[in-house]
């Protein structure tokens, strides 16, 4: 029997994928939003493609806001997209 895939949805363009596609965005129990590119940190977590226009869209959308049931502050959001850049596309 073939091993099940886990999938989850990105936020930003709203596609189910599997998970190892979409990086892990998660607000951790003391509140800070950071990325996850491994998948195992502590927290709350939404994913989204390793894409800097889904990014765009989560945030017109405040798709991060509704998932984490809190605001992100704009240098939040420069870091994200900062942290998403500087990281090569084989890191996931």
């Amino acid at each position: 029997m073939p091993k099940k895939i886990p999938m989850r949805q990105c936020v930003g363009c709203r596609e189910m994928k599997p998970k190892r596609e979409l990086i892990r965005v998660v607000r951790s129990p003391e509140g800070q939003v950071s990325l996850d590119f491994r998948g195992k940190l502590p927290g709350r977590g939404a994913y989204v493609c390793p894409d800097p226009a889904c990014l765009a869209k989560a945030r017109k959308s405040k798709a991060l806001e509704r998932a984490f049931s809190a605001p992100l502050p704009p240098e939040v959001w420069e870091a994200l997209e900062a942290q998403m850049k500087e990281v090569p596309s084989d890191a996931q």
